[in-house]
């Protein structure tokens, strides 16, 4: 007996009515038939294929659990691989149903911790070590805590990077591209119909990853203590909002002017920006920080520049990079993701918004300062935007704030467009969790995946020395290994609260200057 699947086979709500009749069936044995594998009751006049004895009956599988066994191809497949074949889970259940000492509902309990611990076990692969345990050991206070409405449809555990469908229910990202990789366009629980858009492109609900955190979290470890101000801009008499006149709100704010920068690091700081940097809120930029365009994100510093997608000089590194779409060969992962360099477009003249290459790109100015990041291993602030719309992990608008990331190889390839790219493969590295994972700790050192694109690439760049951003196993957390980079940024002689030396030869070299010349500086006092 072989189940096939099909588009009207639907199974019995949870009052008992039959999803595709709406008729509800009487107890008589013969109009119901209930899954071996899951317990699910399904109509039996409503199914496209019925059990032809009372023996397949008794051993029947519904349509649903029959399809994660016996899948229609091999793109399928690849998409539900597992650690534990699945000739061996269906023998596991088997050999639930046939212990006669277990009552049924032992049976229902085993079957359940049975398919947990095979999705477990896929989490943990891509997680890390440690990380299951511990979820686990919480997972009960934590579903009590939040009602248990909000647990995954298919894996019945607190989501992990969770998916909401229009109709309310929640997925494990994982879960639910396995259940629309079986080309299953309707909700696990409720039936309802998956629209196109949210099943080719996945979006990690923010709001739900944050409320599983807070749970976790019992008590704040953040340390708010006197802010040490080493570099700051005197600009306090900009608005705290960019200013935008009528005229620039027509072409996408591009002559507003910028507003009141809060942070106090200079414009090349490395790494994340920390609480001694933030004279206003003493808290720093925190990942999962958000803001409305990329003015505001340049007020905190976390990426300066109104356009490009690389704030870097090729001679010192970059500090910052935004996922913002611009490139087709990106690929996003999370954790980590594929980066296209800039350049290789035409941009001149009526031809600024060109999407399409003509010429293969350099490993030269910004593209170079990302090489010189992957050699030295300087950590680079990541951003990702809401134009990025093939991420699951784009936030739903504005810019996002996710954390610092290391570039671990850089290589030129093929684009898609014929001509060459220069390609880096970032990583995350950041003592704080990412703003897609319910976990309360950040990340720990993970193998490189496996990139196929690298057998055919030229320019391989790989680093050779030590990081200078590296895991500190005896403190547990990331940090500087190496002294991070020091500012090429003259500091302005009014900016310091302690004079020393160098600033009184300054000032004395500064009178020394003509009239004309210190006007020019701006050094005369009015």
């Amino acid at each position: 007996m072989a189940a096939q699947v099909s588009n009207s086979d639907l199974p019995c709500d949870g009052d008992g009515v039959c999803m595709v009749c709406k008729v509800k069936p009487s107890s008589m044995a013969d109009e119901t038939l209930t899954c071996n594998t899951c317990a699910t009751p399904w109509h039996v006049p409503c199914l496209s294929v019925r059990p032809e004895s009372m023996g397949d009956a008794l051993k029947w599988t519904c349509p649903d659990c029959s399809s994660l066994f016996s899948l229609p191809s091999s793109s399928v497949a690849a998409a539900v691989t597992a650690d534990q074949s699945t000739s061996d889970l269906i023998a596991a259940i088997r050999a639930i149903e046939s212990d006669a000492s277990l009552t049924d509902r032992q049976k229902a309990e085993r079957r359940q911790q049975l398919m947990c611990k095979r999705d477990g076990d896929d989490k943990t692969a891509s997680d890390g070590a440690g990380r299951l345990s511990d979820a686990n050991a919480c997972g009960n206070d934590l579903l009590d805590l939040l009602g248990g409405s909000l647990n995954c449809s298919i894996c019945m555990q607190l989501p992990e990077r969770p998916v909401t469908t229009p109709c309310g229910h929640n997925f494990c990202l994982k879960c639910f591209q396995k259940w629309v990789g079986q080309r299953k366009r309707t909700c696990a629980n409720c039936r309802n119909a998956i629209p196109a858009r949210v099943a080719n492109n996945p979006r990690i609900n923010a709001a739900l990853v944050m409320a599983i955190r807070m749970a976790k979290i019992s008590k704040s470890n953040a340390y708010v203590g006197q802010p040490r101000v080493y570099h700051f801009v005197h600009n306090q008499n900009r608005p705290d909002k960019c200013f935008t006149t009528e005229r620039a709100k027509k072409s996408g704010k591009a002559n507003a002017c910028s507003g009141k920068i809060f942070i106090t690091v200079p414009p090349d700081h490395f790494g994340p920006i920390l609480a001694e940097n933030d004279p206003t809120r003493n808290q720093g930029v925190l990942v999962g920080e958000s803001w409305e365009d990329r003015m505001e994100c340049r007020q905190w510093g976390t990426h300066l520049p109104h356009v490009a997608g690389i704030a870097g000089q090729s001679a010192h590194g970059a500090q910052s990079v935004a996922l913002s779409g611009g490139y087709e060969d990106d690929e996003d992962h999370g954790e980590w993701f594929l980066y296209t360099g800039s350049g290789g477009r035409d941009l001149s003249g009526n031809k600024r918004t060109n999407v399409m290459h003509s010429f293969d790109q350099k490993f030269e100015k910004l593209n170079e300062a990302l090489r010189v990041s992957c050699r030295k291993g300087y950590p680079v602030r990541v951003v990702r935007s809401h134009k990025e719309k093939r991420s699951a992990y784009a936030p739903e608008r504005g810019l996002r704030y996710d954390g610092v990331y290391r570039i671990e190889k850089c290589w030129r390839k093929n684009g898609n467009q014929g001509y060459k790219v220069c390609r880096y493969l970032f990583v995350r590295c950041d003592n704080e969790p990412a703003p897609w994972t319910s976990n309360d700790r950040g990340d720990l050192p993970r193998p490189l995946p496996a990139i196929p694109e690298l057998s055919k690439a030229i320019d391989l760049t790989e680093r050779k020395e030590s990081p200078a951003w590296d895991y500190d196993e005896e403190k547990g957390c990331w940090l500087w290994k190496k002294p991070p980079p020091p500012s090429r940024k003259r500091v302005r002689t009014d900016d310091l609260v302690d004079f020393g030396e160098e600033t009184r030869k300054y000032k004395r070299r500064a009178r020394k200057n003509s009239v004309k010349d210190r006007l020019l500086k701006g050094t005369v006092a009015f």
